[in-house]
């Protein structure tokens, strides 16, 4: 089995300390890679043309169009960029209008990486609800609009409610385990149980830390939450 596709981010913010913090939170996800940033509406319009990412990161107060118009001539343009807020704006006419422009999540600034990490898994799954089909089936549907409604747990495409019964069990001792040592445990490969165990993390029923050492990308260890 191969390793599944990283999704590229557009990370768009006026103020460059706060992008550059934004890119190593994104940067830190696995499966998911930063292609580009913009401080500005205009810019950010071009680069999502240039670049095409799966998803934008998206500030409301930028200082020519605001996020909200960003996001609406996007939309009126026909492209269906994935796109989450990423802001201080508390306002209930930005957040009912970020909803209105589809934006797939609203994360009100500051915020910690596993903030963001849970709506970059909760995007994924949604995506890859709807992936290898013209004509999904309700299942399907139910998984892709799952993230925007957390009351009942619909398992994304691929995942099956057994296999996902089993892995959860893996955690039930309370010892924090990594995807590697659930997967020994389970008797699937890697890549598969880190896939069920993001997708417990998306559900709040998994909790994710990670673990610095070594070269290369910290470790992504899972625990009961």
């Amino acid at each position: 089995m191969t390793e599944p596709t990283d999704l590229t981010v557009l990370v768009v913010d006026d103020d460059f300390m706060v992008a550059s913090i934004h890119t190593r939170f994104v940067e830190r996800a696995e499966g998911f890679r930063v292609v580009g940033v913009a401080a500005t509406g205009e810019t950010a319009l071009a680069e999502i043309e240039r670049l095409s990412p799966d998803l934008v990161l998206l500030d409301v107060h930028l200082p020519d169009l605001s996020g909200i118009e960003v996001l609406r001539r996007l939309r009126g343009a026909g492209n269906d960029v994935g796109v989450v807020m990423v802001t201080a704006a508390r306002e209930a006419d930005t957040v009912r209008a970020a909803v209105a422009g589809g934006a797939a999540h609203y994360l009100v600034k500051p915020f910690e990486a596993d903030d963001l990490h849970w709506r970059l898994e909760a995007f994924r799954a949604s995506r890859a609800a709807l992936a290898g089909s013209a004509t999904p089936g309700q299942d399907d549907i139910d998984a892709a609009f799952a993230p925007l409604n957390r009351g009942r747990e619909v398992l994304p495409k691929g995942l099956s409610r057994e296999t996902a019964d089993t892995v959860l069990a893996a955690l039930d001792d309370g010892v924090e385990r990594s995807a590697a040592e659930c997967a020994e445990a389970v008797g699937i490969s890697r890549v598969s149980a880190r896939r069920y165990l993001e997708h417990f993390v998306a559900q709040g029923r998994l909790a994710v830390r990670l673990q610095y050492g070594g070269s290369g990308r910290p470790e992504r260890r899972y625990r009961r939450a």
